[in-house]
């Protein structure tokens, strides 16, 4: 009976501390000189990605189900371009990949290549000699995670900076808000975002347990949407103060940090490499995500003009495939 009256609450106070997060982070991106990609992709996106980091760990350590954290960790992925595309349907004046920066594709091409890496593991299974009781595919995944950070920072201070100049340093919107008092209110309202977050899967669990479907159906859906819910309250704010880089940012920084959290849960999961315990139906999830970013990249290389109906075609391309994911994991059941 306190199941739905719990999600109403925690969804509230994302729904607010959300938004506010996102004005804070758009207000520490004009102090700092930091693009809203930048800001988007490291600073909003790790916090966003907390509730999945807290779902993982307890999934493998305690409850015993690794199903739950890696379905958990890929349909927050898919989700997450859903969510690009209901973007899309709420911005007016044009396709959103037309207003966002072409920077983002660097950030999407490394999320690519991080869920490949995934997709590779779960086909090969147990095929796979582990390092100890870790996957050789965490300690890559950590390399590359690191590697991307590094060289989408550089990325951003060479490429960028005439960018921030034009939208930032000429027109200051925050004149009357300091630096400190930005980070203090972004850092108070992160923190009601996550602890908010963290009921949030035992909650979806315990309404998807009542329902009687698989661990796999419900850490892919939902699970995923539960933890993804900040990503949705973050961007679609972001999007109503027209920063639209760092919605997008948040979005594809999301998809990254999520893998690089599957190489935490790996290293926790201490029965052995945990793409090798779990069921090899998240590999529709994994290619359903890697499918959904090559779309989305397209859209953002070819920034169409018009939107045949409420949604560009590149977003009418996600929301398809995200259907199919849909229908695909629910057969396998």
């Amino acid at each position: 009976m306190l199941l739905w009256p719990g999600f109403l609450l925690c969804t509230l106070l994302i729904v607010y501390s959300g938004s506010k997060l996102s004005k804070y982070g758009d207000i520490i991106a004009e102090k700092t000189g930091l693009s809203r990609t930048w800001i988007g992709l490291v600073l909003i996106a790790s916090v966003t990605s907390l509730p999945e980091l807290v779902t993982g760990i307890t999934s493998v350590t305690y409850a015993g189900t690794p199903d739950i954290a890696v379905g958990d960790i890929l349909g927050s992925c898919v989700f997450n371009m859903l969510i690009l595309a209901m973007l899309d349907a709420t911005y007016r004046p044009m396709p959103i990949s037309t207003k966002a920066h072409q920077g983002h594709i660097l950030s999407a091409g490394f999320g690519l290549l991080l869920i490949s890496i995934v997709a590779m593991s779960l086909f090969a299974g147990e095929a796979i000699d582990p390092i100890g009781w870790i996957g050789p595919y965490t300690l890559l995944i950590i390399v590359i995670y690191f590697v991307a950070m590094r060289t989408l920072f550089h990325y951003e201070k060479k490429k960028i900076a005439a960018f921030v100049k034009g939208t930032v340093t000429k027109q200051p919107r925050y004149e009357d808000i300091s630096t400190r008092t930005a980070i203090i209110h972004y850092g108070i309202n992160a923190m009601v975002v996550v602890i908010a977050a963290v009921f949030l899967p035992e909650i979806g669990k315990g309404i998807a347990e009542t329902t009687g479907l698989g661990q796999t159906f419900t850490g892919n859906i939902f699970i995923a949407v539960s933890t993804s819910l900040p990503e949705v309250v973050v961007s679609m704010t972001a999007l109503r103060i027209d920063a639209v880089d760092l919605a997008i940012g948040n979005l594809f920084g999301s998809n990254i940090f999520n893998i690089f959290i599957l190489a935490i849960d790996d290293i926790f999961f201490t029965k052995g490499p945990i793409l090798s315990f779990t069921n090899t139906n998240h590999i529709i999830s994994a290619l359903s995500a890697i499918t959904m970013i090559t779309i989305a990249i397209i859209g953002l290389t070819y920034r169409s003009t018009k939107k045949p109906l409420f949604l560009a075609w590149d977003s009418l391309g996600i929301l398809l495939v995200y259907i199919i994911n849909l229908m695909l994991l629910y057969a396998r059941i």
